[in-house]
């Protein structure tokens, strides 16, 4: 793993970390943001899937740590992708309570080169986008995926 490869992005969203929290974890409020089809188990060496990313990506790990509204942390990976096979980088994501709603803070590490840091960079600034919609409450709309948005 080469640590160079790392995505940091911090997000203030106007919900609570539990709201926040309940978007990163319950399968229906994920495919609101994200995806077509999800499942989650949020415990540590739990399933993460998330099926229909951009329409046509698959996204599978494992939850690695689990503190109910305050922090995740999951492997994650594209199924049928050589370069970020299911598993091989993970995501931290903090959740802090600021300002009557929550910052996020998220790194992403483990990806394997400088092309694949700035797709997936592309990537986290789409969807967290959306989250932050979702989270407060409103409609991100169709999601047509982060390269044709």
């Amino acid at each position: 793993m080469n640590e160079s490869f790392v995505i940091r992005r911090e997000v203030q969203i106007a919900a609570p970390p539990a709201t926040v929290f309940a978007f990163l974890t319950d399968p229906e409020k994920i495919m609101s943001w994200m995806g077509a089809e999800a499942t989650t188990e949020a415990h540590p060496g739990g399933l993460y899937l998330v099926k229909g990313v951009g329409q046509r990506n698959n996204a599978r790990g494992a939850f690695r740590e689990v503190v109910p509204v305050h922090r995740l942390a999951y492997s994650f990976g594209w199924e049928g992708r050589d370069e970020v096979p299911p598993g091989s980088s993970l995501i931290e994501i903090d959740l802090v309570d600021r300002d009557g709603g929550t910052l996020l803070r998220m790194t992403h590490s483990g990806l394997p080169n400088e092309a694949q840091c700035a797709a997936h960079a592309r990537g986290w600034a789409h969807y967290l986008g959306r989250l932050s919609i979702a989270a407060a409450g409103g409609d991100p709309g169709i999601d047509h995926g982060a390269g044709s948005g």
